[in-house]
């Protein structure tokens, strides 16, 4: 069980394995590329979509969705849907730092309304992680956040009647911040169950990660404290004082030790990042940290 302010380390050994398709073992038992972030082979992930609400295959799902509109950063926002039962939990695994709810109703009114909202709006479908991290340590404060989503919101609602299915229930405006809930608000060396200081801002509070894990390799280490977790995205706080972000999609399909205090001749400290890593935001690529 992870928790901010807990140590996470652990070694990557042997090679990486696609993690099949809808509970079901790779038939070829494929190796994927370390740097792949759906950690399956061509013909699972092809099976593995082919069943998704995003495929457009389930038009009879008789569950209830909802159309959210959410913000990531200074110009990213973008509309989506998913299953109502499900609440916010695809809002955090896409690292939204704050959304609105804007309608409920059949799937084929949600879908529907997605693609009404973003020919209209001009929103893309999807937001690249990277560029989510690139931003993630120089957010502005929570009433520029709320003031983002409640002005896409509005530009949104005006558009009712305009292409909108009669089916879709609209929702009132009510900006949820997450950035509580990804310890994005914290310090990397406040003690875990402290608040953070009032007044005190996001850009203040949790310094920009500039380095990311790569990929993994055979025998590499990633080890540091949690400081943060949007998304996929883990932040560790590590040896020389920054913070690496670390994709967990990177990590299905390998499998991986706890790390002990010494591998042969080599001292491993409770954070080290030993496998290669790429500057957020900069392109550029480095090797691990020792």
């Amino acid at each position: 069980m992870l928790a901010y302010g807990t140590g996470l380390g652990f070694r990557a050994v042997g090679e990486r394995h696609c993690v099949g398709a809808r509970g079901n073992v790779c038939p070829l038992g494929a190796v994927v590329p370390g740097r792949s972030t759906g950690g399956r082979c061509a013909e699972c992930a092809r099976l593995d979509r082919a069943h998704s609400v995003a495929a457009d295959t389930m038009a009879d799902d008789p569950r209830t969705y909802r159309v959210y509109l959410a913000w990531f950063g200074p110009g990213m926002v973008k509309v989506g849907i998913t299953g109502e039962e499900r609440g916010a939990a695809r809002l955090r695994e896409q690292g939204a730092v704050a959304f609105s709810w804007l309608g409920r109703g059949p799937l084929m009114a949600a879908r529907r309304t997605e693609e009404v909202l973003r020919a209209a709006l001009g929103v893309p479908d999807r937001i690249p992680y990277a560029r989510k991290r690139a931003v993630r340590g120089q957010l502005p404060g929570p009433e520029e956040r709320a003031g983002a989503v409640a002005e896409l919101y509005a530009r949104a609602a005006a558009l009712e009647g305009r292409g909108w299915p009669e089916s879709l229930e609209r929702l009132p405006l009510e900006v949820v911040d997450q950035v509580g809930v990804f310890g994005l608000d914290r310090a990397p060396d406040a003690d875990a169950d402290a608040d953070p200081a009032p007044g005190r801002s996001v850009r203040e509070s949790a310094p920009a990660p500039v380095r990311a894990v790569r990929e993994l390799v055979d025998g590499g280490v990633v080890a540091g404290r949690l400081v943060a977790a949007a998304g996929p995205d883990l932040h560790l706080a590590v040896a020389d004082g920054g913070v690496v972000v670390l994709d967990t999609r990177l990590i299905t399909g390998w499998d991986l030790t706890a790390v002990t205090r010494a591998t042969g001749a080599t001292e491993v400290t409770g954070s080290d990042v030993r496998v290669p890593l790429i500057d957020i935001g900069g392109g550029g690529v480095q090797g691990g940290l020792f």
